[in-house]
């Protein structure tokens, strides 16, 4: 079973995609979402989003907001809601910096 994942800012949808596991960071630790999950609504903290799939996996990195699961009809969903992402492996180092010289 997969998790259908949409990363989500004011702004655009930045990243969208079927994953086998999704792993982020809550302010009370971090929660793995696997398919078929119970429906959840997480605060997310300022730290990384990883994304496992069958091609290996895909990073990210978020300033915090707010991460919902839920099941309809046999598809589990994790929605992302945060006001800044980045999406890339090389990326990740400039977006960390970025997020801490503005907080």
């Amino acid at each position: 079973m997969t998790v259908e994942v949409h990363i989500v800012t004011p702004v655009r949808e930045v990243w969208t995609g079927d994953v086998q596991e999704l792993v982020a960071r809550g302010v009370d630790g971090e929660v793995g979402i696997l398919g078929g999950h119970a429906p959840l609504l997480v605060q997310l903290a300022i730290g990384p989003l990883r994304m496992l799939t069958e091609d290996g996996e895909t990073r990210a990195v978020i300033d915090g907001g707010f991460l919902h699961v839920s099941t309809h009809e046999g598809v589990t969903r994790a929605d992302v809601l945060a006001a800044y992402d980045e999406v890339a492996k090389g990326e990740i180092a400039k977006a960390t910096a970025r997020i801490k010289l503005a907080g």
